[in-house]
């Protein structure tokens, strides 16, 4: 169980992010996102909710236009996933989930509502095990990790759920690093790698590179992620509320 006094975070924090894009001649700032946390009652308990916003900018519409929207609900102590919300739009694609996790029973499972433009509406019962997360969970639940004790260059499974599917994927771990990010000037961080999921955006066959800061907060602070069509960057813009 996870200690709520040594997070890495608490309720009210707000981070936000400059999203850019690069192909051939394009080189630019194409979207924003901010990630905001707060601490609500969830069936009575004292419970972390996390809504992460993400969209392109106006002008980047007429190319592909996209939005994001993630709420996930997790506990106090231990962060464990309770409930997920998400409405992703990208180009012609759109897809919604609702999760409800359910550990009452002798067979946890997560009861899913689901869209998807592809699809249309429909329902699914997904198995549900201790270590299974929804994205916006697993982000936080990775900022508490202990990298001095993680193993370097190996694949460290992960799973999550999405859409009507369990996935089990990596991260890796490949250490101190300082980089130079646009507007923060030079950071200590940590990087590491993700696997990417091969979908509507994402090309799947190179990790998501990650660098997050070296300091009690961990905060992502830039990533790059290969695309089908060029490569997305991302970097921390502002922040507030910290721990």
């Amino acid at each position: 169980t996870i200690n709520p006094d040594s997070l890495a975070f608490t309720g009210g924090e707000k981070i936000s992010f400059i999203l850019h894009y690069q192909w051939g001649t394009i080189n630019s700032d194409v979207g924003h996102a901010t990630v905001k946390l707060d601490t609500v009652r969830f069936n009575g308990q004292k419970t972390f909710r996390c809504h992460l916003k993400g969209r392109t900018t106006r002008l980047y519409d007429f190319f592909f236009k996209v939005r994001e929207e993630f709420v996930s609900w997790f506990t106090y102590e231990g962060l464990k996933p309770l409930r997920f919300y998400r409405h992703s739009q990208e180009g012609d694609y759109e897809a919604k989930n609702t999760f409800v996790y359910d550990r009452s029973t002798p067979d946890p499972h997560i009861t899913a509502d689901l869209y998807t433009s592809k699809r249309g509406q429909y329902s699914a019962e997904l198995p549900l095990t201790p270590c299974t997360f929804d994205l916006p969970a697993l982000f936080y639940f990775a900022r508490n990790m202990d990298f001095d004790i993680i193993e370097p260059g190996v694949k460290h499974p992960m799973t999550f759920a999405i859409d009507d599917e369990i996935f089990n994927v990596y991260f890796i771990l490949y250490g101190r690093e300082t980089i130079k990010v646009k507007g923060l000037g030079r950071v200590n961080t940590i990087k590491f790698g993700a696997k990417l999921l091969e979908g509507e955006v994402f090309k799947g066959e190179e990790d998501m590179i990650i660098y997050i800061s070296d300091d009690m907060n961990r905060l992502p602070v830039y990533f790059e992620a290969p695309l089908l069509v060029g490569r997305a960057t991302g970097r921390l813009t502002g922040w507030e509320g910290l721990k």
